[in-house]
This record gives C-alpha cells, sequence and structure tokens, in this order.
C-alpha cells in the first residue's frame, strides 16, 4: 500500500514539473530559454518543455498598448508602433513648439533586445525624444512645418542606426502634431491672409492685363480688317475706272476710225471734224452753267468751225 502512494506521489511530482516545464509559444512571438542564469535557446512557435528549476523563460519588458510596460516571456517579433506623448521643442529661430510622434520598428534579433539593453521600451522612447530635439533643433519654424518627410527621415536613418545594436530595425517615423505657440499661429494667420490676399490682387491685375491685351488686340484686328477693306474698295474702285476708261477710249477710237472712214470718203480732213466736235463740246459746258453770260471764243476756233461747216456741206452734197 505503501509503495502504491509513493508510485503516485512519483507519478503527480513528474506530472507537475512536466507541467511546470510546458510552454506554448504564439505565433510571431519566440522565447528566450536561460539554463542556470545563462542562453541556452530561443524557443519559436509550437509546443516546448523546458526543464524546471534548471531552466527558466527570460523575462522582457515590454510596452503595451495602452503605454504602460510589464514584464513578458514571450517577445513579439512583428512590427510595433510607439506613440509617444508631446514634447516641448525648441527650434532653431528659438520657438518653443510642441511634437509628438510616431515610431514604428520591428525586433530582428531578440537575444540583443534581451541582453544588449535593460529595458528596451524606454530606451526607444528616450532615443526618439532626445534625437527629435537635436533633429528640430537645427531647423526654423518654417522649415519645421514643411519638412515633415526631411524631419522623417534624418529620425529613422538616426534611429536605425543607433538601434542597430539593441536587435531592432526602425520602418519608419511620423510627426503627428507639429503645434507652434498661440501668438505664432496668429501671426501665421494673419500671413497666410495676407499671401491670400496678394494672390487674388496678382491675379486680379492679370486678369485685368489679359483683357486689356485681348482688346487691344481686337481693336488692332478691327482696324486692320478695316485697312485691308478700304484698300480692295480702292482697288477695285480703279480697277473699276480704268476699265471704263480703256472701254472708253476703245469706244472713242472706234467712233473715230469710223468718223475718218467716212470722212476721207467725202475727201475731207477728219482732224478738222474732230476738233470741232470737241469744241462744241465744250461750248455746251461754258453755256449751259446760268452765270455765264459771256463767252470767249479763241480765233483759231472759228477756222474749226469753218472747216466744219463745209464738211457738213460735202455730206449734204
Amino acid at each position: 500500500m505503501s509503495g502504491t502512494i509513493v508510485l503516485l506521489t512519483l507519478a503527480l511530482v513528474v506530472v507537475i514539473y512536466v507541467l511546470r516545464g510546458l510552454k506554448m509559444v504564439s505565433q510571431s512571438d519566440v522565447i528566450i530559454v536561460e539554463r542556470l542564469g545563462k542562453y541556452n535557446r530561443t524557443l519559436g512557435a509550437g509546443i516546448h518543455i523546458i526543464l524546471p528549476v534548471l531552466e527558466r523563460a527570460k523575462p522582457t519588458i515590454t510596452r503595451m498598448p495602452s503605454g504602460n510596460n510589464r514584464l513578458r516571456s514571450q517577445i513579439d517579433l512583428r512590427e510595433q508602433v510607439y506613440d509617444f506623448d508631446k514634447q516641448t521643442v525648441i527650434t532653431k529661430d528659438n520657438v518653443m513648439t510642441e511634437i509628438n510622434a510616431l515610431l514604428y520598428f520591428q525586433i530582428v534579433d531578440p537575444v540583443k533586445s534581451v541582453y544588449e539593453i535593460q529595458n528596451l521600451p524606454m530606451a526607444i522612447e528616450k532615443l526618439t525624444q532626445t534625437t527629435l530635439r537635436n533633429v528640430v533643433g537645427e531647423l526654423e519654424l518654417d522649415e519645421t512645418l514643411t519638412s515633415r518627410d526631411t524631419i522623417n527621415n534624418k529620425l529613422r536613418n538616426v534611429l536605425d542606426e543607433a538601434t542597430n545594436k539593441w536587435g531592432v530595425k526602425v520602418n519608419r517615423v511620423e510627426l503627428q502634431d507639429i503645434t507652434p505657440p498661440e501668438s505664432i499661429r496668429f501671426a501665421m494667420e494673419k500671413q497666410m491672409q495676407a499671401e491670400r490676399d496678394k494672390r487674388a490682387e496678382i491675379l486680379k491685375a492679370e486678369g485685368e492685363k489679359q483683357s486689356a491685351i485681348l482688346k487691344s488686340e481686337g481693336e488692332k484686328s478691327a482696324e486692320i480688317n478695316a485697312a485691308e477693306a478700304e484698300k480692295q474698295a480702292r482697288i477695285l474702285r480703279a480697277q473699276g475706272q480704268a476699265e471704263a476708261q480703256i472701254l472708253q477710249a476703245e469706244a472713242e477710237s472706234k467712233a473715230i476710225a469710223l468718223v475718218s472712214e467716212a470722212v476721207a470718203k467725202q475727201k475731207a480732213d477728219p482732224v478738222n471734224y474732230l476738233l470741232a466736235i470737241k469744241y462744241i463740246d465744250g461750248l455746251k459746258e461754258m453755256t449751259t452753267g446760268k452765270d455765264n453770260k459771256t463767252v470767249y471764243i479763241p480765233y483759231e476756233a472759228t477756222g474749226v468751225l469753218g472747216s466744219l461747216g463745209g464738211i457738213k456741206e460735202m455730206f449734204k452734197a
């Protein structure tokens, strides 16, 4: 009976020992195992058994989503994000600005993250704060507000290099809020309003300038078109007058030819006849006016008219 009790007791002790040494590791987590206080091995995802008393899972300080730190035996290898509280940073032009940042990092070497640094979350937080002060302290306020990407890249490079020995990879850093003092914000708002008014005046002036240019170009085009139209009209009138004169000259030429032919048949001088006709037309024009009371006829005209009368008598015969 006593032997059975001893066996049951031994079996119970073995079961308790095994259960105490049974470790279940979640996916993306690892456990650092120490044997007699010295690093022994790293346990990945799955079920593992360690030797109680001789071995233990190394507890590590882990930052929880609430912002508090606590001891855990498992180390999370997934990418993590730290949201730091706002801190006051002095820029190069001595403006006190409140800035808070987001840090995205990942533990790539769990052994280093445990043995190379005593409190990894606090170390990352303090390093981020001091680095942020140094980077922003080299920039003026305007550069800080407009150069977030530059600040993010500088922070990431510095933090990644500094945390490399801790087995940590810094993926990116994001500045979440940059809050200048109230007086600076008020001055910036007035400056922005002045810039908007300036741009509005510039746009208005540009619009008026374009309108004036288009109006002058339209007037210029209208004047050019009018000048071209007047030029074409004068050309057409001149061409019409020239053609009329040509037709009149051709008609007179034909008339003269016919008269010359007729007068030549009567054996008379056609030149005297034509001159006489011209003199008669001239006399008609001189005597048609109301104020013309006296008409002076050149002496040589009587000879021409006399020859005309001779020609008339000759045609009658």
